[in-house]
């Protein structure tokens, strides 16, 4: 151990407390806490574990008031009864030698009402947070206020009487705290609202009654820290001067130290992107005498001990670490011993690291684990530079890789590219070291950018990988072999992949695209299945038998019988598959052709598509299986009515041999392939696709050119409410959630629960050739889609009917008739002038109420390539052609002339997980 490092230098702290070292476990949430917060056993032992060589242990945040939980398995200190867990924790880390420092802190409006029995959150005012499906907070009285400061005096007295060394006041994270401090969630016109001096009064209250607490009931060494976070990206929101103003008026009460709650330790502005200045050198520029006595804590980004030197070189006086703490229990004396670490966590060492059962579900934990048991692909160790343009983005970035991982992504500065995203790399830099792998989820928001960063890695990590081969001695060139080549990386193709990996084959996936997703990513409504455990979780009684019939019936009784019926009784199945992997689809809601609830979504209600891309796609990582994108398959090698493999050829047009006895097939429908629509369906001209560009019926090409059979190929299906200037898909489960569709007349003018060929029917006979569909602000509450759409400019919105009939050039009067006329339908249950019956949730009488203009376009072709129950792709003679598979839309068939929704996203990952099974047999026997 070097104790030349100044990690190891003791810190007096301003109240005389000594802490033996600058190293600090950061307060990590772990969603372990029992029901009502309070401690399970294993906790106590993680904490423990990790305790010791570190100089202070700050425990996860424990909410004050039972309306205070941010999230579930929280711990709290709302009541007497939680001290003794707490003690525990407490006396298991001072066991070991380190302090325990308590988070204390109230979620404020950003509690969700599930997690506290349904009530409303509260807040300073009563104004949701700025994110999708935020619930609208009730503001506290003044008494309320009041008496909200007591209570986090009473957990004070707790946590001192459990025997913590210490507190932190958890000021950060956009909870209350922060909540009171900011402009734009505290508008009060009170005392603790308006200036700036006035929302300071609750935090510097809180800190006010902490001392009292402290004063009478704990020695004068208990420490009081405070967490801050620098800046709100919101307008108007808290910005650095406003931090620094807070800090300094802190600082004049008296803290023992103050705690950054950043990402990154060397973080510059969220707010002010182009000022490349870090915020410790900020800090350090503007803090007054009084406040450069009190120490600050850096965090963010730390793993190993020239992360931890570095941060104290910057000006940070202790360092927080938290995920590292997580991988490696003993990381302190790891990096006074100069081990440099990698921040994974082997898939197999849950126990042996003793990190609960919950922690390692979290998703912050989840994107480190990595199954050691495969050993990925090779790289060349080094530094690779990649540029890459994206509409009006140019990037230039070095990847750092050592011979199977990467270690570090940097931006180049560089004046001939234009690169204005620094807070979004830093999200996606920390998400692509963590799963090692470029391919993570976009930033919300930053949506261009990240695909042009994920790219210019992937293309730094192919480089790598032909330089490994060449000074291997081996030629780049030369045929590479597979087991199992899955063309194609929507949720069939990913599915087919995991499949097949779980299996034991080695799997490539080739993807034309440069991004991974496919038209999945875009899916809405949800996944069909019948008899499902969470159908039963509800009281949802459903059978199979039902399913089969009303799809039997959407699809025009032109479905293949075998395949529906594989379809239906896989279904169940293909849900707990997903459930498996931690993509639960739990919550329940219908579609246009069901009469019951059988569309499974996320819990969030949350589009499904985008939830299940990043599930699968993780999955995808954690079996490191190989990825190539920009790449076209130009033909399916097929030799003597035998499968051996793929050509290929990339983004530079270089060709390559791919050898696989398996090949899968899952490149999609061709809505996108304007001309192959006209050719089977003339009057389809000039209508727009909901579709991404890469639907384009590339896979139904190339299992032509080796004898498949083709079915349905004119059975192409409109969706009915597509908003035409965007080409987006107003998912069915607005409509399931309890929208209607009216006319320019302001009139309802058909079920808008029947099929889609039906309901696209309708509005194409309107006189305007499109509809609106109109919701209002409960359906919006329990769709969480609807959000986008709102975000995406094109809602019409208005807080009463009239005021949007306005808005919309619709007679008001016409408008609030359909909507009394309909609401009266709701009450008694039964619509007499359409027959609707799903749906049917809630009256549309809660303002805001919104419009979308809506028109039919093409969405999915029900025609393919022929494939038999097994997924196994065959010829127009029936004969199947070996060793190749097909699933999703690339196949025709299952779904007869319409297609239910919710039924394309059960295709894929039933058959595609069929696919992949079976392909993996055949190349393993």
């Amino acid at each position: 151990m070097n104790s030349k490092t100044p990690i190891l230098k003791p810190l007096t702290l301003p109240n005389g407390a000594v802490l033996k070292n600058r190293l600090i476990m950061a307060p990590m949430t772990t969603c372990t806490g029992f029901y009502d917060g309070s401690v399970p056993s294993d906790l106590v032992e993680y904490y423990r574990e990790r305790a010791g060589t570190i100089g202070t242990v700050i425990v996860e945040c424990c909410f004050i008031d039972p309306k205070g939980p941010a999230f579930p398995g929280a711990l709290a200190i709302d009541s007497d009864n939680k001290i003794p867990g707490l003690a525990r924790i407490a006396s298991a880390i001072k066991s070991q030698g380190s302090k325990a420092i308590l988070q204390i802190y109230h979620g404020g409006r950003m509690v969700e009402p599930e997690l506290i029995g349904g009530k409303k959150p509260v807040a300073p005012s009563a104004i949701a947070a700025p994110r999708e499906g935020a619930t609208t907070p009730e503001a506290l009285t003044a008494e309320e206020v009041d008496v909200m400061i007591t209570k986090f005096g009473d957990a004070v007295n707790r946590a001192i009487k459990a025997g913590f060394d210490g507190v932190e006041i958890h000021g950060a994270n956009t909870y209350l705290i922060q909540q009171f401090y900011s402009p734009n969630s505290n508008q009060r016109d009170d005392k603790w609202g308006g200036s700036r001096d006035n929302r300071a009064r609750f935090p510097l209250e809180v800190l006010e009654i902490t001392h009292k607490m402290a004063s009478r009931f704990a020695d004068a060494s208990f420490i009081i820290g405070y967490r801050f976070s620098p800046e709100e990206i919101e307008v108007p929101g808290i910005r650095f001067d406003d931090t620094m103003y807070l800090l300094e008026k802190l600082a004049e009460r008296g803290v023992d130290y103050l705690h950054f709650s950043v990402g990154y330790f060397k973080r510059a502005s969220i707010v002010d992107t182009k000022d490349p200045t870090m915020l410790i050198d900020k800090y350090l520029a503007m803090r007054s005498e009084t406040l450069a006595k009190v120490p600050v804590i850096g965090v963010g980004g730390v793993v190993n001990r020239s992360d931890a030197e570095e941060a104290l070189g910057l000006g940070y006086d202790l360092i927080a670490v938290g995920k590292a703490c997580i991988a490696y229990p003993d990381w302190a004396d790891r990096i006074l011993k100069n081990e440099t670490l990698d921040l994974f966590i082997d898939s197999t060492k849950r126990e042996e690291l003793l990190i609960p059962e919950p922690l390692w579900r979290f998703s912050l934990v989840d994107a480190m684990i990595r199954d050691t048991s495969t050993t990925g692909r090779k790289y060349k160790a080094g530094v690779f530079q990649e540029k890459v343009e994206a509409e009006a983005l140019k990037l230039k970035i070095s990847v750092t890789l050592d011979t199977d991982r990467i270690t570090d992504i940097t931006l180049v500065q560089d004046d001939s590219v234009d690169v204005d995203f620094t807070p979004s790399f830093e999200i996606l830099r920390s998400r692509m070291l963590v799963a090692n792998s470029p391919y993570v989820d976009a930033v919300t928001g930053a949506t261009t950018q990240s695909e042009a960063l994920k790219k210019a890695v992937s293309r730094a990590l192919t480089t790598s990988s032909k330089e490994h081969v060449i000074e291997e001695g081996g030629n780049p060139d030369a045929p590479q072999s597979y087991d199992v080549v899955v063309i194609g990386s929507g949720g069939a193709g990913l599915s087919a992949a995991i499949r097949a990996a779980d299996a034991g084959a080695r799997v490539v996936i080739i993807e034309r695209m440069p991004t991974i997703g496919g038209n999945t990513i875009k899916a809405s409504a949800g996944m069909n299945a019948a008899e499902t455990r969470f159908q039963t979780l509800k009281g949802i009684k459903d059978s199979k038998e039902l399913f089969y019939d009303e799809t039997l019936k959407g699809g025009k009784f032109k479905n293949n019988v075998p395949l529906l019926k594989a379809f239906v009784e896989r279904a169940p199945g293909a849900i707990e598959w997903l459930a498996s992997l931690d993509i639960t689809l739990s919550d329940i809601t219908t579609t246009g052709g069901m009469s019951i609830d059988r569309t499974h979504r996320p819990e969030d209600r949350s589009a499904v598509g985008g939830y299940l891309i990043s599930g699968l796609v993780k999955q995808v990582n954690q079996r490191g299986i190989d990825v190539l994108l920009d790449s076209t398959v130009e033909e399916i090698l097929h030799e003597n009515g035998v499968v051996t493999g793929v050509k290929i050829v990339n983004e530079y047009n270089e060709h390559h041999i791919l050898l696989a006895k398996s090949v899968v097939v899952a490149t999609g429908g061709f809505s996108a392939n304007r001309k192959m629509v006209v050719h089977y369906r003339p009057e389809l001209k000039g209508f727009v696709t909901t579709n991404h560009k890469g639907a384009t019926g590339s896979g139904i090409a190339l299992l032509e050119k080796i004898g498949a059979g083709t079915v349905d190929m004119d059975q192409i299906q409109i969706h009915p409410t597509v908003e035409q200037t965007t080409s987006y898909l107003i998912s069915e489960s607005i409509r399931g959630g309890g929208a209607i569709l009216v006319s320019q007349e302001g009139l309802r003018f058909y079920n808008e629960m029947q099929t889609r060929d039906n309901v696209s029917a309708a509005i194409i006979a309107l006189p305007e050739k499109s509809a609106w569909i109109l919701f209002d602000e409960q359906v919006r509450q329990n769709n969480r889609a609807a959000d986008e759409y709102i975000a995406s400019g094109f809602v019409i919105s208005a807080p009463t009917p009239e005021e949007l009939a306005l808005k919309l050039n619709m007679d008001a009067s016409a408008l609030q008739q359909t909507l009394d006329r309909y609401n009266g339908f709701v009450k008694q249950n039964k619509d007499e002038d359409f027959g609707r019956t799903t749906g049917m949730r809630f009256p549309l009488n809660s303002g805001p109420y919104y419009a979308i203009r809506v028109a039919p376009g093409v969405h999915h072709t029900m025609g393919g390539v022929t494939i038999n129950t097994n997924a196994e792709v065959v010829s127009e003679h029936q004969q199947v052609i070996k060793g190749v598979w097909a699933a999703g839309e690339v196949a025709g068939g299952i779904h007869g002339a319409n297609r239910i929704g919710g039924n394309a996203v059960a295709d894929i990952i039933i058959f595609g997980t069929l696919a992949g099974q079976n392909a993996a047999a055949h190349a393993l026997a």
